[in-house]
């Protein structure tokens, strides 16, 4: 499990990049890890993330694009605006939750 330093602190990664530790994750952070992939947090951004983490949880596991959009009331294609191209994924890694079960 790969250690990174971010924003002058520690984090804990998978091998494929996203947060095994939820409470490492702040705001800050958020707004770090979605410059490394080319997005800059809204306001919407922000309630989506805060959604997908309160969601993370309660349920124990990272929210799918379908949860997302039945419980949460996030249209998909708003999902797909505000996250392009894999939506659940890049959702995920800046919100500092695990990939969805199931996401490639």
């Amino acid at each position: 499990m790969p250690v990174v330093t971010v924003l002058e602190r520690q984090i804990h990664l998978d091998d494929e990049g996203f947060l095994t530790e939820p409470s490492e994750w702040d705001e800050a952070l958020g707004h770090e890890l979605a410059a490394n992939i080319g997005l800059e947090l809204t306001p919407r951004h922000l309630e989506v993330i805060a959604f997908a983490r309160a969601d993370q949880a309660e349920q124990g596991e990272t929210p799918t694009l379908r949860r997302m959009t039945a419980v949460g009331g996030f249209p998909t294609k708003e999902l797909f605006q505000l996250f392009p191209k894999k939506p659940a994924k890049k959702l995920s890694y800046v919100a500092g939750l695990q990939k969805p079960v199931g996401c490639v």
